[in-house]
């Protein structure tokens, strides 16, 4: 149940149908997975719908350093999809995200990303 009210989330926030919201979802997880530390994104996982936990686990502890035009990058070629739409994308899951895991947890994970993401990250209530 919680899967779903995340994917509907992303997919009313992009305007996209279901299946497409699952894949921005998921390049979106894959990506912070890849850019965050190992503990931040199992903190993270604890605490996403169940399906997408996977995507958060990281066999390695340090996190890899790119932009946030490198990471819309990054998503949207695993999506398939347009540059623009997979920056939309990556602003949904963060807003879900933000909703599903609460403020300080958000605050946490964020404190990790380099000041670009700051055009996604603002786009979150109560940031």
């Amino acid at each position: 149940m919680a899967e779903l009210s995340f994917i509907d989330k992303v997919a009313e926030r992009t305007q996209v149908p279901q299946e497409r919201a699952v894949a921005l979802t998921e390049a979106t997880l894959r990506t912070l997975a890849a850019r965050l530390s190992g503990g931040a994104a199992a903190d993270l996982a604890d605490r996403v719908p169940e399906r997408f936990r996977p995507l958060l686990i990281k066999v390695q502890e340090d996190p890899e350093a790119f932009s946030f035009d490198e990471f819309v990058a990054r998503v949207a070629a695993q999506a398939g999809v347009p540059d623009e739409l997979a920056r939309r994308g990556v602003g949904a899951v963060l807003r879900a995200m933000h909703t599903t895991v609460g403020q300080r947890e958000f605050d946490e994970f964020v404190a990790q990303l380099p000041r670009d993401f700051a055009q996604a990250v603002q786009a979150v209530p109560g940031r």
